[in-house]
């Protein structure tokens, strides 16, 4: 599969990262010569210096041969030109990143016309991670399928905590709920577990349930019962103002902190429901007279990872209950982690999940079953996969005990019409299923690459 990737910035990088370990054939087009010479250096892509836009220069990248086109630099513009210059070349897929919100909200429009396949808006999609993140606070992540009917949250294994001790078995019996721990994490340990697997303090549970039952989950548990109404969101791009958009509607009450002026004589029209205030969000001073102590929730989205990690140590030092830090550098996130700062998000990585899900679908585009969402958990060790089933095949209509799984795989979830089924041996995969898959293995494309 002959992938494009116009843009060889934090998204392009990482993308053609992921791509080129799974053996895509990649073209990399920046107008920054030195950038493409680090990015050929370190990974197996070739690269074409020019501007993604200029048709000359897609040409030269073969573009009439692409199976699929990512347009992802900074500016949105040049990327939805380029998608449809790539089309009229002759590419058969286009994806653009598409930021503004104005823009974003005509995606549906201008779709057709820029003959776009897929729209990706980064800041909205981790905008939604964050209010997923402080609907249940308890988790350090949260991620959802089957249109946000499955969730699948990380859960630390705090010192002291009543989970500590018990088998998976004797929790699932204990709590009568239908959920199922997916992945554990320890330290550098990553493992699939069963029943026997007993949990201990310094654990990382990916769970997967419905919402409803993982609200009974968290109360059962003895875990925080008061929702969560005060948030202080420390930075007002484009993420804050997602966020705050979708917190409002939750009846949360939001503060917004940002040092510019212009932006946030501009919230204040966009947000009537938010408080704007015109500050350095690293003055601790201002964080305190704003009532820090009192928010339920610290939300850190500057521009810069190193201020975020700051603010959040003084949330942390505040004793305030949730704090989630926007980190895009990888090796920062984990450094945060050891802070203690546990739920960090990342607008590349967010980017790259959503891109991914779709390159593996449409590679997989004739086979039994259609990657639908994707995430890649515990750095990038685990991944998590939706599939739709499509068609009768060797594994569908049969019982779940007859068929032989690959170590290190899972079949977590099967969506069926307004059915959530966890499991059994007994279960069966039936056409038009949506399927939930957990494995450590890499480039899984179909339910049966899980097969013996």
């Amino acid at each position: 599969m002959r992938i494009i990737i116009i843009g060889d910035g934090k998204v392009g990088y990482k993308l053609a990262k992921q791509l080129s370990a799974e053996k895509y054939d990649i073209i990399m087009i920046d107008s920054n010569e030195n950038k493409l010479r680090f990015a050929m250096d370190r990974l197996d892509i070739a690269c074409v210096t020019g501007d993604g836009a200029d048709a000359e220069v897609l040409k030269q990248a073969d573009v009439a041969h692409a199976d699929l086109v990512i347009a992802c630099t900074s500016a949105d513009e040049c990327n939805m030109l380029s998608c449809l210059i790539a089309r009229k070349l002759g590419a058969r897929h286009t994806i653009a990143r598409v930021r503004n919100p104005i823009y974003y909200r005509q995606i549906g429009l201008l779709k057709e016309d820029l003959h776009l396949s897929m729209a990706v808006n980064p800041e909205l999609i981790v905008a939604d991670e964050i209010s997923r993140l402080l609907l249940f606070p308890d988790a350090s992540q949260v991620e959802t399928f089957v249109k946000g009917r499955v969730e699948l949250i990380e859960l630390p294994v705090a010192e002291g905590s009543s989970l500590a001790g018990l088998s998976l078995a004797e929790m699932y019996n204990r709590f009568q709920i239908r959920l199922l721990v997916c992945a554990v994490e320890h330290g550098d340990e990553v493992c699939i577990p069963d029943g026997e697997y007993r949990m201990r303090a310094g654990d990382r549970l990916h769970i997967a349930a419905s919402h409803k039952d993982l609200e009974a989950f968290f109360k059962a548990n003895g875990k925080r019962k008061d929702k969560i109404k005060k948030v202080i969101i420390c930075g007002a791009g484009r993420v804050g103002y997602y966020l705050a958009l979708q917190l409002s509607t939750l009846g949360m009450q939001i503060k917004i902190i940002e040092q510019n002026r212009q932006r946030c004589e501009e919230l204040c029209e966009l947000l009537p429901k938010a408080t704007i205030i015109n500050g350095d969000a690293t003055d601790h001073d201002l964080l305190v007279e704003e009532g820090i102590d009192e928010a339920d929730a610290f939300v850190a989205l500057t521009g810069m990872d190193e201020e975020n990690i700051i603010l959040s140590l003084f949330a942390k030092s505040q004793n305030v209950d949730k704090i989630v830090t926007k980190v895009n550098e990888d090796r920062r996130a984990r450094m945060v982690e050891d802070f203690g700062i546990d739920s960090i998000v990342s607008v590349k990585t967010a980017t790259a999940d959503a891109i991914m899900s779709y390159v593996r679908a449409r590679k997989n585009s004739q086979g039994s079953a259609n990657v639908e969402t994707m995430y890649q958990l515990v750095d990038d060790k685990v991944e998590a996969l939706e599939f739709i089933v499509k068609a009768e095949t060797n594994y569908t209509g049969i019982p779940l005990k007859n068929l032989s799984l690959k170590p290190n795989n899972l079949i977590a979830c099967i969506a069926r019409k307004r059915q959530i089924i966890l499991p059994s041996g007994d279960d069966c995969i039936q056409v038009g299923d949506n399927v939930i898959i957990i494995t450590m293995e890499k480039q899984i494309e179909d339910i049966k690459d899980i097969l013996m």
